[in-house]
């Protein structure tokens, strides 16, 4: 594992263990190169995803990147960041057990919807207006409007 600081090849691990959800190992390294230390993740990747955007444009599934469009819509909200990397972790594990290795970006964001309505109304309405393209005040109050009552109901 090459270091993040000087670019050395050569790492040791120091220690590794589970993350609290399971799905992946966390391992701290030490370089040999200039001794910094820096933690590394391993997951298991079950298939190659390719994400199908707009116009048939293809770009492979990025879990960094969908975890911090969800993180962006949950900042500084009461949701422990654990809950988040759940979430994540099982979009991910249903996208790559679903059988199709390209997904539309839709699927996603409304996989991405339905886990954050369960967690906080705020951060799906602010995850919602950027997924929806609110375009003015009013679709955003009319979403907001239809959140407020499925909560009431």
């Amino acid at each position: 594992m090459r270091c993040p600081f000087c670019g050395h090849e050569d790492s040791q691990v120091k220690d590794s263990r589970p993350t609290d959800d399971g799905a992946a190992i966390r391992r701290r390294r030490q370089c040999e190169g200039c001794a910094a230390r820096f933690t590394t993740f391993e997951r298991i990747q079950l298939r190659e995803l390719v994400v199908l955007k707009s116009e048939d444009k293809r770009e492979p599934f990025d879990r960094e990147k969908l975890l911090r469009s969800i993180m962006i819509a949950a900042r500084k909200r009461p949701i422990d960041p654990a809950r988040l990397e759940k979430l994540v972790s099982g979009i991910q594990r249903q996208l790559e057990t679903q059988g199709d290795p390209e997904i539309r970006s839709g699927r996603i964001g409304e996989m991405v919807m339905d886990g954050l309505k369960g967690l906080d109304s705020v951060a799906y309405i602010r995850f919602a207006s950027v997924y929806k393209d609110f375009r003015e005040a009013k679709d955003f109050e009319e979403f907001a409007g239809s959140v407020t009552s499925v909560a009431k109901g």
